[in-house]
């Protein structure tokens, strides 16, 4: 880029910052009108509750405030990286994207947009696309290169389907062809994509994976939406309620950003409420399944409503034991009486011996505000940011680090 379009760029920003989302709204709506077939890509949950407009403005937003430097976002693309490879989403689907972006800039701003500032865009478009398409790429090929690795979509056996609680079930994924399935990193998920007759469209919905690397199957375990006949919950129900074991479903190769430092020995704290717990749970049952010979410190902390709703208890049950970990559940509904049990949302300053462990790795998983909380709470008593980790579930739209 010139440096005049560069300034261009950059003369956009405080638009970006007051009309950003309806900026990609416009985007969005455009781009499904001219290319219906990218339905079966996107999320459609994700557009009717407007958080992937509002992830796509802070994205465009960052790339117009860093235009001299991109490459300070690249910790931002890797994980935009790891969601489009889940998505099965292709170099070839870029040049769509700039096409109906750059219209959309047209059609918004009108006699704003002038003939330089379109052309400072598509050569910004084109810049941030290479970027994003080759990390990209490089993603695809770390995924087909493992052992039972591939890229795109590959069927699955629902071979087992349990219940963990009342809201919770677990699916245990086999590959249909009898093959291996590749290891990943406790952390990471996987997409699953399904035919929605509602909407008449294949849909695709992240789930992370609930157990540790085995070689054999996934497990995911999904929340139930109950009574939602909006799209953010159309395939949790559809899962629930007509996946049955023997079904097929197809499944994308593991990915995420958010994982476990398998090479630290330093303390795990591990923070969730409710469903943001399954990312965790594959975590810790990587950890135990190494027979924790270090003997390293784990504090596990979850909420959620009550112990009806309450996954994985059981599991905690047998593991409570050891004595490398402790735990911490907190019931908005009184429930269970002892040490470990607490009434109320998560309130760290309630267990700080427990939490506050020098040198400890945080990992957060929850709703946006659960995440902000906890992440506040431990920069206020001394936490370095290095060592919080967090994953909101669905488009991001916390920046925290």
């Amino acid at each position: 880029m010139t440096e005049n379009q560069k300034e261009l760029v950059k003369k956009t920003i405080p638009v970006l910052r007051e009309h950003g989302v309806l900026l990609t709204s416009h985007f969005y709506n455009r781009m499904f009108e001219h290319n219906p077939e990218l339905k079966h890509v996107f999320n459609m949950g994700n557009q009717k509750n407007k958080k992937q407009q509002t992830a796509l403005a802070m994205t465009v937003l960052a790339y117009a405030e860093h235009i001299e430097d991109p490459g300070v976002l690249l910790p931002v693309i890797d994980s935009i990286g790891h969601k489009h490879t889940s998505l099965d989403i292709r170099r070839d689907h870029y040049p769509i994207v700039g096409k109906h972006l750059i219209a959309s800039i047209k059609e918004v701003l009108g006699d704003d947009a002038s003939d330089e500032l379109l052309e400072a865009w598509t050569v910004a478009y084109q810049q941030l696309a290479e970027l994003m398409a080759g990390h990209e790429q490089d993603i695809y090929d770390q995924k087909t290169i493992r052992k039972g690795g591939w890229a795109g979509w590959r069927s699955f056996v629902v071979q087992r389907k349990i219940k963990e609680s009342e809201e919770i079930t677990s699916f245990y994924l086999y590959p249909s062809d009898g093959g291996a399935v590749s290891d990943f990193i406790p952390g990471q998920y996987l997409s699953v994509r399904l035919f929605l007759p509602e909407l008449n469209l294949l849909q695709p919905r992240q789930y992370s994976i609930s157990s540790s690397p085995n070689g054999m199957y996934y497990r995911i375990s999904v929340k139930r939406e109950a009574g939602s006949q909006h799209p953010d919950g159309m395939i949790s129900n559809r899962l629930h309620q007509f996946i049955q074991e023997g079904d097929i479903v197809e499944v994308s190769a593991p990915a995420g950003n958010f994982v476990l430092d398998v090479n630290s020995d330093h303390p795990k704290v591990f923070i969730s409420g409710g469903v943001g717990q399954t990312p965790l749970m594959s975590m810790l049952e990587k950890l135990i399944s190494n027979d924790n010979a270090a003997g390293v410190p784990i504090t596990w902390i979850h909420g959620c409503r009550s112990e009806a709703v309450h996954a994985f208890k059981d599991r905690l049950e047998e593991l409570a034991n050891l004595d490398c970990l402790k735990k911490h559940i907190f019931y908005d509904i009184p429930g269970k009486d002892g040490a470990d049990f607490h009434s109320g949302w998560v309130d760290l300053s309630m267990i700080k011996e427990d939490v506050l462990m020098p040198e400890s790795d945080f990992y957060i998983c929850g709703p946006a505000p659960f995440i902000s909380k906890h992440y506040q709470f431990l920069l206020q008593n001394g936490v370095s940011k290095k060592h919080i980790h967090f994953e909101e579930f669905g488009p991001a739209s916390l920046q925290l680090n």
